[in-house]
Formats: C-alpha cells, sequence, structure tokens
C-alpha cells in the first residue's frame, strides 16, 4: 500500500496516510509498551520511536528529540510495508 507522509506542527511526529483503512480501529503504545498489535510492536522496536498513533487510515509516529527522521523514514516504512497490504 502506498503511503502519504504528512508533516505535523510537532517536528518530532509525521502522520503516515494510507490509501484506505488498513488499521481496525485506534492503535496506540509508546516505547516499554507490550502492545498485542505486531504492526506496533515492529515500529516501537525501532531505536528512536518514543509513541505511535493511529486510527483505521492513518498512524502518527513520535520519534525521540535525539533521533533523526533521515534514519527513521526507511525502517518506519519497511514496517508498514511488511504489515500493511
Amino acid at each position: 500500500m502506498e503511503f502519504s507522509i504528512q508533516q505535523t506542527p510537532n517536528p518530532n511526529a509525521i502522520k503516515f496516510g494510507g490509501e484506505s483503512k488498513f488499521l481496525e480501529g485506534r492503535l496506540s503504545a509508546r516505547a516499554g509498551d507490550e502492545p498485542d498489535s505486531e504492526l506496533a510492536k515492529d515500529l516501537l522496536s525501532i531505536d528512536g520511536v518514543e509513541s505511535i498513533f493511529g486510527f483505521e487510515d492513518f498512524i502518527t509516529v513520535n520519534k525521540t528529540a535525539d533521533s533523526d527522521w533521515n534514519n527513521l523514514l526507511p525502517e518506519i516504512e519497511k514496517a508498514l510495508d511488511l504489515h500493511v497490504k
């Protein structure tokens, strides 16, 4: 599935929008949580990802202040490609 990447007012957050609904309801988790969702587990296992929030056709990823989006984006996109069809 193709995703649009949208900047947010928070420089530590990026929103990924899908072409269609890819989440069932709401998904919210922080680093250190034990989420049921494999997508959430994979996103939170990326060094520098602090939290995620999503609902149906989008997911917002928040990074730690010292992380660089240039390093994180390829890993986030890989996790989304793996779990979202």
